[in-house]
């Protein structure tokens, strides 16, 4: 899995960062790619990556005010001029459909691929075979959802030293084992899969949070998880600003890792106040509270592999 910011700014656009997307990439998992939130130009910010729209199969809006979905009826409308034709499922707030819907009524845009809504609500908001996705209502001054992708355990690997050591031939009982089917030889031996296939793997946990302040709510998303992505919009000198408009600082983002025993924060989302001189006492103030917190910009790559943060 890897993560990709394409816009890490607060608001409104800057030079420094772009308005809120982030591209989950599934394709090793699954073959597909979820975009979070899609602020203005988030398609420009794409064409400065590797990136392939078509490959999106699912877009998750934390809410509705404008540097988190102003880039959403572009994309969508470029996804068409490139090729896609893939269906497409947005997640998304009460008003959403309506919104996008409207704006191709008015645009005259036609899609060349189905296009559905969901819209979102406390709970689980999509399970398929691979993953979980749940949404919580946080507190922000518009409803404003953060989402939790749970990975289900992967299969165990097959053990081919035991296997070979067991006499078992190559060919289609190797594949009997790996779905979990007990497998007997020629000779009458029967094999049990357990005996040959290590104990399934725990998948990951990615939290994703949208604007809000701090709350017990983001701490419940965020139980647990290997991966954070927590809004920081403030420091720790403007708590009771950051409360007032509904946000967090870098230090309140940090509690929420920290009680929710959570491995990695990736802190995004950051006020234009902030210039890059002040980027390092930013990070160290989070820090000081949950040492294992990163702070993203623009076009930055994070990979999860083998429970480490690359």
């Amino acid at each position: 899995m890897q993560l990709h910011f394409l816009g890490t700014g607060a608001g409104m656009p800057s030079k420094e960062r772009n308005t809120s997307a982030l591209m989950v990439k599934l394709l090793d998992e699954i073959g597909e790619m979820w975009l979070f939130d899609c602020g203005e130009a988030t398609q420009h910010q794409i064409l400065h990556s590797s990136l392939k729209p078509r490959k999106v199969t699912k877009i998750f809006i934390t809410h509705l005010h404008g540097d988190h979905i102003f880039g959403l009826p572009g994309f969508l409308s470029s996804r068409s001029f490139q090729g896609g034709d893939e269906p497409l499922t947005i997640f998304g707030p009460a008003g959403l459909q309506q919104w996008v819907e409207q704006t191709f009524t008015l645009s005259k845009t036609h899609l060349t691929y189905p296009l559905q809504f969901v819209e979102v609500q406390e709970g689980v908001i999509y399970e398929d075979a691979h993953f979980t996705v749940r949404a919580g209502e946080l507190r922000h001054v518009v409803p404003c959802f953060g989402y939790r992708i749970e990975q289900k355990d992967l299969p165990g690997e097959l053990l081919m030293e035991k296997v070979q050591a067991l006499g078992v031939p190559k060919g289609p009982l190797l594949g009997q084992f790996k779905k979990g089917n007990d497998v007997e030889l020629e000779n009458g031996t029967i094999i049990k899969a357990t005996d040959v296939v290590a104990s399934p793997k725990k998948g990951f946990t990615l939290t994703i949070l949208g604007d809000t302040k701090y709350c017990e709510e983001a701490v419940l998303l965020a139980e647990h998880a290997d991966i954070v992505i927590h809004e920081a919009t403030f420091d720790g000198d403007t708590v009771g600003l950051a409360a007032n408009y509904g946000h967090s600082t870098n230090v309140e983002a940090a509690m929420v890792a920290s009680r929710a025993n959570v491995k990695f924060l990736l802190l995004n989302h950051l006020s234009a106040r902030f210039l890059p001189h002040d980027l390092p006492i930013f990070l160290a103030q989070a820090q000081e509270i949950f040492p294992q917190t990163v702070l993203t910009s623009d076009q930055m790559v994070f990979t999860w592999s083998n429970d480490e943060l690359l």
